[in-house]
């Protein structure tokens, strides 16, 4: 068997830049890497109907924005397969089936499931305004099994908030296959190379971007819009004077620049300085981290150079949307083809689960030594 990969997003909006430097840019350059057999990227809009039953129309209009996002950002679906969650049933028939080998108690302890749970505000504690938690969205961990088992991967690229639910994933395969018989494939995770991309701050300094805090810049953000969310971005509040020294640890500026900064920005920006009073001199980010430290380095000098860093990186991504979107018809017709593909891969799986767990009751030949099986018991 080949090498493969399942990742994706849930449809609750425009992808932001966290989403682009946690996994984003990684699944492109895999694709491009020529390493792996097969791709699949999902558009997780069951999984987001989860804690947005009552509101289907928004998970809707918003897988349109994601697919947009992914074909703008390089994925190719000539490489990649690109599908609809809900679109593949097998997915919802294998979670069923793996409900049986997680306990509640597992489920309760899993951390991501803890965080997400408080960050929605559900309680099950009776708490008043405030909903309990759906079981839709307390068995996610079991869902997002399914989903990476029914396509065999072996690899999923994905942000370090996501290593207790693919851990999960790891101990439902190897109850599944000490049960039943060596039928799944057990994943490995694999998290981005870049420190700093592991887990994005918001613009506010806040550990998470997160849609519902308003700290996000996303991929489909005007010029515009990027400098007024860097202009307001938070540093160094001890930072008060350009001569003053500042830190480096904690500045969302600089982090964002360790995420996204590459060796020929510095000529690049140095030239937008030409004839100018104000000149930068840096070669590389050391020595911009070194200066700052030291005193002498404006917050705005930073916030400007992480401006020019950002939309050199976000400009083409954002041409290609143009593009994308005066053909919308071809974008679901990718995503139609890709559901179906995905649905064939997911029902082999599916098969093979079944006959694992002796419930293939009607395959051709188990009927017959089903019937004999019978036959003798009853002579």
């Amino acid at each position: 068997m080949g090498k493969i990969i399942l990742t994706g997003d849930r449809p609750t909006g425009r992808l932001h830049i966290g989403h682009y430097v946690g996994s984003l840019r990684r699944r492109v350059e895999l694709q491009n890497s020529g390493k792996f057999d097969k791709i699949f990227v999902m558009i997780a809009d069951a999984q987001a109907l989860t804690d947005n039953a009552d509101n289907p129309e928004k998970v809707r209009q918003n897988i349109i924005e994601v697919a947009l996002d992914y074909m703008s950002c390089g994925l190719d679906p000539e490489k990649t397969t690109l599908f609809i969650q809900s679109q593949v049933s097998e997915l919802t028939e294998l979670t069923f089936f793996y409900m049986n080998l997680v306990t509640v108690q597992r489920l309760q302890r899993n951390p991501t499931v803890k965080q997400e749970i408080q960050l929605r505000g559900f309680s099950d504690s009776g708490e008043e305004n405030k909903a309990g938690t759906p079981v839709g969205f307390f068995c996610y961990p079991i869902s997002q099994a399914a989903d990476i088992t029914a396509f065999k991967a072996d690899t999923v690229p994905v942000g370090e908030d996501q290593e207790p639910m693919i851990e999960q994933t790891r101990e439902i395969v190897r109850k599944f296959n000490s049960t039943y018989g060596v039928t799944l494939v057990e994943p490995e995770i694999m998290l981005p190379e870049n420190a700093a991309c592991l887990r994005l701050p918001g613009t506010d300094g806040k550990a998470k971007m997160s849609k519902s805090l308003g700290n996000c810049i996303y991929l489909s953000d005007s010029a515009e819009d990027v400098w007024a969310k860097v202009k307001g971005m938070y540093t160094d509040p001890g930072h008060l004077q350009v001569s003053d020294p500042g830190k480096v640890e904690g500045n969302t500026v600089f982090t964002y620049l360790d995420a996204f900064c590459k060796p020929e920005h510095f000529a690049k920006f140095r030239e937008a300085f030409i004839g100018k009073k104000v000149s930068f001199e840096f070669n590389s980010l050391d020595e911009v981290k070194e200066q700052y430290r030291k005193g002498g380095l404006g917050d705005m000098m930073i916030k400007n150079f992480l401006n020019a860093v950002l939309n050199d990186t976000l400009e083409p991504i954002r041409e290609r949307r143009k593009e994308l979107e005066k053909n919308l018809p071809y974008v679901y017709e990718v995503l139609r083809k890709g559901s179906e593909t995905a649905r064939a891969v997911a029902a082999e799986t599916l098969a093979d689960v079944k006959r694992s767990m002796k419930i293939n009751y009607f395959d051709p030949g188990v009927l017959d030594e089903l019937i004999k099986e019978q036959e003798e018991k009853y002579k």
